[in-house]
Formats: structure tokens, C-alpha cells, sequence
């Protein structure tokens, strides 16, 4: 049966990495527009139903009766009763890119990075005890199936074996799945995908053990009522206190778990999806706790007495012999289990790379490691550490907690650990006064009265807390006992812990605010929060007057990486009618930089590392038109006036950079008329002087002729070549070439520009995986470009070991190849020379008349694609594209 149960679970996981593989392949070819749609959304948020709903629920109603209700009522009266909320904080995350809840309370308060520190450790600490629950309940359904007993509890080497390898293997899915690469909009579409299928296969589980419970055990409804109305567990006794403490804790839990934020804000593409997952959700979470009671019931009558009650949906069918039906309903608690484990981790781990790890780096890093794609990969490797790290804090809870908790009780202390997010995130949306101070004092003591009333004490006495120390308080002090805070007794336990840990929260967030006065970014960013219907057009503008491009790109680079930050670049500066990877830093650009930038690394790191660059941001008037109405006339004139100005000053500056250029191309043209001249009389003054010695002179030896023969031939073909060149240019100016298509490798077009560049004095490092795509080009022509590429940097490099990377990749539709020396690169006020006719860069005599260039420009035109200059390479780095249409897949 084990055996059994082992090839299933393996058959099913593999059906998930299938499914998650195949979204994800399809959201990067752009065919993905089903994964968007608002029932994957909506079946999303089913991971809200994990093992302590599948399993737990049934032991919770065992045990409590209809208290279990509560669980189910919270998120209805959310989605229900405060559609406009959701939408407000969905809204929100997506005007400020926000990638988890640490992100959305730090970005609310000035995008403070101690405030996400805190959150992000907050919540790795509440939600450890929920991914211990889910590996207990695996644990104990696997127990049942390898013949426990009816307890179903394992021995305890046996469980800690099962918890570690169920770990391990999450771990491995999330990783793979998770962390491929880095979203700017941290979206996880493969992921997503898998956890809707897990959705659908909990729910139909759970329905057909309830089916089967009801009418092949109970005789029907009527029966089956009868039973429960015997039993007593119907009965509507409500502790008003009790009730009212769960109903706000699932409330809680729905909008600040980590995981429940990860699928409801950071997943979501259209908040138009909230209108189906308004009534749709609800009416899931009524079919998932339609046969809680029934299953109870049938279960208390049917198994021994000290069974367990939270496996009832499993042993139920078992007792019965069908074993089929035990099996889904394994599979169905597994699934609720590892969606559950999987979306926390990958929340978790996106709060601990973007608040913790990345932060430090770039501190201890002190800006010197500037190589594209570091910050990149180190996201993406604290990523993957921190989704180890999380799991196996849930193992280590599980280990010391020793696993014999019920499962609703485990689900609780996590409840009441998020909850503690609540005041600042509310408050954050619908208050402007609300401060950074106020929200660091609200969850230090919030938190701090959680950990010592509820999670410390889940450990049970003599784990962490003594029994005395239980029962009498630390070093005697009875006030201060765990569970009698401030020497009030009587109170349930969770009423108790609840009741302190969110009223002195709420007090002090609400109290420090008032008494501090927030800062002006604060006072942006709330107005931005609280009137984000408004003003989500309208982020925080930075002033670009201090910023360099240059910079900007090379920091984009190590975060997004080279073609992705390099994408973004050219696209603005098409949009800004500039050639090239550099526009202009004008706020707007800014702005969406740091958005761009806070999908990968948080709102808080990308604003530092934005802020580093450009020296600080500027408070426009639309900014202050946002946190003061004030004057809202004059304002916005001034407003307008100000971006007239602007506009203005980049229409001189773009000016002047025009006449420098004309300046320069003047200058140029002197230079290559002198050097035009120069190139001619020399060859022709040879050939005339050497010609004339061979036909005046009549006693010359055959050595003699055959040397002044070759100097003459040396000279022509010197002066051929600077004639073909000019040629040629004026050629593929005026479109007056023909191109002569041909096939061939693009490795064998780079051999023949290889060797017909000569010896260049450079050491060549070459991609040759990348270079077996089949060309249907001219090429001649293509040839011609990559030896003047070759020759230029032969010329002009200028490292004490001169190298050239050529490196060749497919880029969507087209084919990129870059040739990247060590030199010291082109100066940036050089940069709009690149291509002229007539330019040389150097000062330093190089040979040649400055046409290669301009005519690789020419001919790149020519055949559909481009060459460009790349800057933030280190050296000099151009890049060659070509129309993917004209590339056959190599064979």
C-alpha cells in the first residue's frame, strides 16, 4: 500500500512540474493569455485552504463543534463585504510594483528598509509554525497508509524522516519553479497554474469523501442530520468572545499571510479579476466546508475511540476499504499541503533576497562590483537559500514542537502572528497622518506580546518557557505570565493573546503617529496610498539633473541584466527620438526605472540604489498637489510652467549637443581632407618616384626591379583600398547595391573575418554554442562588417593583453552578436561620433580615413538589421543585430 501511495505522490508531482513547466513556456512565448484569466486567479486563492482546512477542519469540528465555521467566515466577509478594500490594495500594489507585504509597508512609510527588515523577519517567524503544520499533516496521512493505527501517529524517528524528505522536495519544486529567473512584475505564472490545478483536485477530493460519507455511510441527508443532531456538534453555542477573536484572525490572515498576499496582489494582472473571485471564492470555500460536520460525525461514530479526528477525511474511507477513494483523498490533502508550503516560500524568500540579503550585499559590495548581472544573481542565489532556509525552519518547529498539536491549533498561532501587519497596512491605506515611527512601535509590540502569549507557549512547557514560568511568570512576576498578561485571568488562551498583541499594536501605531509628524517622502507615498485612484499615474518624480545615463545603465544591468535593462534603455530613447542605449534621465524615465527595478529587488532597494545614483529626489508641485489641495489652481499652473521649462532645457541641451556635434563633424571633415590628401599624395608620390627610377634607370639588377615593382604594387593596392572604401560608402548611401544573398554558419562568416583581418595582436574568446545558426544573408557584406569591427579593436584597444569576446545569441526575433574588447571603451562625449563618415576617435595616428564604421553602418542598413555602440561594457562593445526571418535553425 505504501509502495502504492509513494509511485502516486510521484506520479502527481510530476504532473505538477508538468503542468508548471508548460504555463511557464507558454508565458514566455507570449501565448499565455488562459493563465491570465479571472478562474485561475480566483482558484489561486484556494491556497488559503491548506491541510488545516482539508484535514484540520473535520478535527476542529470533532472537537469544537461549529466553531470551525469561523475559518470560512473571515475571507467571505473580506471578498463580500469589502470588495472596494481588495481593489484599494490591489490597486496599490500594482502603481507601486510592490513584490510582497514587507514591500508594501516599507514602501507606504518611505519606503523605509528597517521597516521591511522587520516585517520580513515578522513574518518568516509566524509563518513557520503554518509550514510545520502542513508537513505534520503529510506525516501523519502518510502514517495511516504505511498501518500505524488508528491514531496514525508514526514512530517518532519514522515522522521525522517523512517531514525531512517532504521538505526537501518542496524545497526542489519551489527552487525549480519559483526562482528561474526574475520577474519585474514577480509574477509566477507556472507556479500559479499548478496550484489552480491543486485548487480543483482538493475540492473534488473533498467532495467525493463527503458523497460517500453521506450516502454510502450516513443513509442520506436526512440520516446524516439526524446523526449530527444526536451528536451535539450542531449545536449553536457561540462564546461571543472566542468566535469574534477567530472570524477577525482568518479575516487577518486572508490579507497579510505572506502567501495569501503573494497570490491576491503581487499574482494578480487585472483587478477586474475581484469581481468573479468576489462571490466565486466564497462559494468555494462554502463547498469545501459543505461535509465538514457529516465526515465528523460518521467518523466519531464509526472509528475506535482515540482516533484522530483530524485525519477523518482519510481514515474514513480506509476503515471502509476503498482504498481508491483513501488515495484521492491523500492526494487531496497533499495538495493543500504543498500549495500552501510552495507560495509561502516563494513569498518568503522574495521578502528575505530583497530586504535582507540584497541590501547587505550592496553595502558590503561598497559599489564596486559593477559586473552586469551581479545583483541578479545574487538575488536569484539568496532566493533559492532562503526557500531552503524557510522549510527547514518548518522542520525545525515541527522537531521541537513534537508534532502532537491539532492542526487547527498550529494554524492559529501563524494567524495571530501576520495579524500583527494589520494596523500599519490599513492604516497605511486609509490614513495620512499615519507614520514610520508609529508602524515600527505598532509591530515591535504587537509582535513582541504575540511571541510571548501565543507562539512561545505552542512549543509546550519545558521546550522554550519552563512550567513554572507558565504558570507563574518570568523570575515570579505573576503579571507578567504568559497567558495571565497584566494579571487578568479567565480569558481563552487565543482571546487572551489576541486581545493584547492587536490593542496595544493598534494603540501604539495610532499614538506614536500622532505624537511624530511623517517625513516628506512619507507624506508622498501616503497620499499616493491613500488616494490611489487618483494619483496612481502619478509616482514620486525624481529630478534627473544629476544623473548619467551611463551610470543608470550599468546599474540596471547588474540587477535586470545586459538585454533586458538594455531593452529598456533603447526603447526610451526611441520613445525620446534619440539613437542608442542612453536617454535622457528626465523624471518620467526615472520613475519607471525604479519601478522596473522594485519588481526585482523591492521598493525599497530599488529606490537607494535609484536615489544613489541621481543625489536625491525632487518634490514637484504635482507631488504636493497630492498630500495638499491647497492652491490647486496656482499649483498646477506652476506645475505646467515647471514641466514647460523642462522640456525646454532638454530641447536646449539636445541643441547644443547638435551644434557640439556639427562642431565636431566640421572638425572631422578638416581632418579627413587633410588625412584624404595625405592618404593619396603618399601612395601616388611613391608610385610616380619608383616608376620613374625604373624607366630612367637602365642598369638596375633584377633585385633591384623586383623590389621597386613591389613597392609600386604595395602603393596601388594601398590606394585601391581607400578608393573602394569611399566607393562603397557613397554606394550604400544612395542605395545603389545589389545584395547577393547566400547561406551559410554564422561560425563560418566569423572564421573567414577572422583571417581576413590578419594579425590584429588581439586574443580572441569566442562563443562557438552560440555561433551554429545557418545565415541567409549577404555574406560578403556581413563578412566586411565583422573585419572592420575585428580591425577597430586590433586598432584601438588598448589593454596591456588586448582581448575580444565575441559572443551570438537568438533575442526574440532577431540575432545578436557582440564584439566586446578590455580597452578602456570610447569616451561618452565621443559616443555621437561613432558612425560619422570621416571620424577617428583617437587622437593617436591608427591609420585608416575613419570610414570602417560608417560603412558597417551602411551595410547593416542595408540588410534589414543594425549596428550600435554598447556602453557600460567596460571596454568598447558593439552589438551587430539581424532579422531572425533570415536565420535558419541550425541542423
Amino acid at each position: 500500500m505504501l509502495e502504492l501511495l509513494i509511485v502516486v505522490s510521484l506520479g502527481y508531482v510530476a504532473l505538477l512540474f508538468l503542468v508548471a513547466f508548460l504555463a511557464d513556456r507558454a508565458a514566455a512565448r507570449g501565448r499565455a493569455a488562459w493563465l491570465r484569466s479571472p478562474i485561475v486567479y480566483t482558484l489561486s486563492l484556494s491556497i488559503y485552504c491548506t491541510a488545516w482546512t482539508f484535514y484540520g477542519a473535520v478535527g476542529y469540528a470533532a472537537r469544537s463543534g461549529l466553531e470551525y465555521v469561523t475559518i470560512y467566515i473571515g475571507p467571505t466577509l473580506v471578498l463580500v463585504g469589502w470588495w472596494w478594500g481588495l481593489r484599494k490594495l490591489v490597486r496599490v500594489g500594482r502603481a507601486q510594483r510592490v513584490t510582497s507585504v514587507a514591500d508594501l509597508i516599507s514602501s507606504r512609510f518611505g519606503k523605509s528598509t528597517l521597516l521591511a527588515v522587520l516585517v520580513t523577519l515578522m513574518a518568516v517567524i509566524g509563518t513557520t509554525p503554518y509550514i510545520a503544520l502542513q508537513l505534520q499533516s503529510v506525516t501523519l496521512s502518510f502514517a495511516t497508509f504505511a498501518g500505524s493505527g488508528a491514531e496514525a501517529v508514526p514512530p517518532l524517528a519514522e515522522s521525522h524522516t517523512i517531514a525531512l524528505w517532504v521538505a526537501v522536495g518542496l524545497a526542489l519544486f519551489t527552487i525549480l519553479f519559483g526562482t528561474r529567473n526574475l520577474d519585474a512584475n514577480e509574477r509566477h505564472n507556472g507556479v500559479v497554474m499548478a496550484i489552480a490545478l491543486e485548487a480543483v483536485v482538493k475540492l473534488f477530493a473533498l467532495l467525493a469523501v463527503g458523497v460517500f460519507v453521506v450516502w454510502g455511510l450516513g443513509g442520506g441527508w436526512g440520516a446524516t442530520l439526524a446523526r449530527i443532531e444526536e451528536s451535539g456538534l450542531n449545536r449553536w453555542e457561540v462564546p461571543g468572545g472566542r468566535w469574534a477573536a477567530l472570524i477577525f484572525l482568518s479575516a487577518a490572515a486572508f490579507l497579510s499571510l505572506p502567501r495569501m498576499f503573494q497570490v491576491l496582489v503581487v499574482e494578480n494582472e487585472d483587478e477586474g479579476h475581484l469581481r468573479l473571485a468576489s462571490w466565486m471564492f466564497p462559494a468555494y470555500l462554502m463547498l469545501m466546508s459543505l461535509f465538514v460536520l457529516p465526515i465528523a460525525v460518521v467518523g466519531l461514530d464509526l472509528l475506535p475511540e482515540g482516533a484522530n479526528p483530524d485525519l477523518f477525511v482519510l481514515t474514513v474511507p480506509l476503515a471502509e476499504g476503498r482504498t481508491g477513494l483513501a488515495m484521492l483523498s491523500f492526494l487531496g490533502g497533499f495538495s493543500s499541503a504543498t500549495s500552501m508550503v510552495i507560495v509561502a516560500a516563494i513569498a518568503l524568500s522574495t521578502m528575505v533576497s530583497n530586504h535582507i540579503v540584497v541590501p547587505i550585499w550592496l553595502r558590503l559590495a561598497h559599489g564596486g562590483a559593477v559586473m552586469s548581472g551581479d545583483v541578479r544573481h545574487i538575488v536569484l542565489l539568496s532566493r533559492r537559500a532562503s526557500i531552503g532556509a524557510v522549510l527547514l525552519l518548518g522542520y525545525l518547529y515541527f522537531r521541537v514542537s513534537g508534532g502532537g498539536a491539532a492542526l487547527a491549533a498550529i494554524g492559529l498561532v501563524s494567524f495571530a502572528g501576520v495579524a500583527q501587519f494589520l494596523p500599519a497596512m490599513l492604516g497605511g491605506l486609509f490614513w495620512r497622518g499615519a507614520s514610520r515611527r508609529g508602524a515600527l512601535a505598532g509591530l515591535l509590540i504587537g509582535f513582541a506580546l504575540w511571541g510571548w502569549t501565543m507562539f512561545l507557549p505552542s512549543f509546550g512547557a519545558g521546550a522554550i518557557l519552563s512550567q513554572g514560568t507558565l504558570e507563574q511568570g518570568p523570575w515570579g512576576i505573576g503579571w507578567l505570565r504568559p497567558q495571565a498578561l497584566f494579571g487578568i485571568e479567565g480569558l481563552d488562551p487565543l482571546v487572551h493573546a489576541v486581545l493584547w498583541s492587536m490593542s496595544l499594536n493598534t494603540l501604539a501605531f495610532v499614538l506614536v503617529s500622532l505624537m511624530s509628524f511623517p517625513s516628506p517622502v512619507e507624506r508622498l507615498q501616503g497620499a499616493q496610498f491613500v488616494d490611489v485612484f487618483d494619483h496612481s499615474s502619478r509616482p514620486q518624480r525624481w529630478s534627473g539633473g544629476a544623473a548619467q545615463s551611463e551610470d543608470l545603465l550599468v546599474m540596471a544591468q547588474r540587477i535586470l541584466g545586459p538585454a533586458q535593462a538594455q531593452a529598456l534603455f533603447q526603447a526610451e530613447a526611441g520613445r525620446q527620438g534619440l539613437v542608442g542605449y542612453l536617454p535622457e534621465p528626465s523624471p518620467d524615465f526615472l520613475s519607471a526605472l525604479e519601478r522596473e527595478l522594485s519588481g526585482s529587488v523591492g521598493a525599497a532597494t530599488a529606490h537607494a540604489m535609484v536615489g544613489q545614483i541621481v543625489g536625491g529626489a525632487s518634490v514637484t508641485v504635482e507631488d504636493l498637489m497630492a498630500v495638499a489641495d491647497e492652491t490647486a489652481q496656482m499649483m498646477e499652473y506652476s506645475s505646467q510652467l515647471e514641466a514647460k521649462s523642462a522640456e525646454l532645457a532638454r530641447t536646449a541641451r539636445q541643441l547644443r549637443e547638435a551644434n557640439e556635434k556639427m562642431t565636431q563633424l566640421s572638425v572631422q571633415k578638416d581632418a579627413f581632407l587633410s588625412q584624404i590628401s595625405h592618404e593619396l599624395r603618399t601612395p601616388m608620390t611613391s608610385i610616380r618616384a619608383f616608376s620613374e627610377i625604373l624607366r630612367d634607370t637602365g642598369d638596375m639588377t633584377e633585385a633591384e626591379k623586383a623590389r621597386m615593382s613591389s613597392i609600386v604594387h604595395d602603393e596601388a593596392v594601398r590606394l585601391t583600398r581607400l578608393l573602394d572604401d569611399l566607393l562603397d560608402l557613397s554606394v550604400l548611401e544612395h542605395g545603389q547595391v545589389s545584395m547577393n544573398l547566400g547561406q551559410a554558419r554564422l561560425s563560418a562568416v566569423l572564421d573567414h573575418a577572422v583571417m581576413a583581418a590578419g594579425e590584429t595582436g588581439l586574443s580572441l574568446i569566442r562563443d562557438r554554442d552560440g555561433e551554429g545558426l545557418v545565415l541567409e544573408t549577404d555574406l560578403d557584406r556581413l563578412a566586411q562588417v565583422f573585419i572592420n569591427l575585428i580591425t577597430n579593436a586590433g586598432k584601438y584597444c588598448d589593454a596591456e593583453e588586448p582581448e575580444l569576446r565575441i559572443t551570438a545569441r537568438m533575442l526574440g526575433d532577431e540575432i545578436i552578436i557582440d564584439f566586446i574588447d578590455n580597452g578602456s571603451g570610447i569616451p561618452s562625449t565621443k559616443h555621437v561620433l561613432i558612425f560619422e563618415k570621416f571620424s577617428r576617435l583617437r587622437d593617436r595616428e591608427a591609420g585608416g580615413a575613419g570610414l570602417g564604421l560608417a560603412i558597417c553602418r551602411e551595410i547593416m542598413e542595408r540588410l534589414g538589421g543594425s549596428v550600435t555602440y554598447l556602453p557600460g561594457q567596460g571596454g568598447a562593445a558593439f552589438r551587430v543585430r539581424l532579422p531572425r526571418k533570415v536565420a535558419l535553425a541550425a541542423q
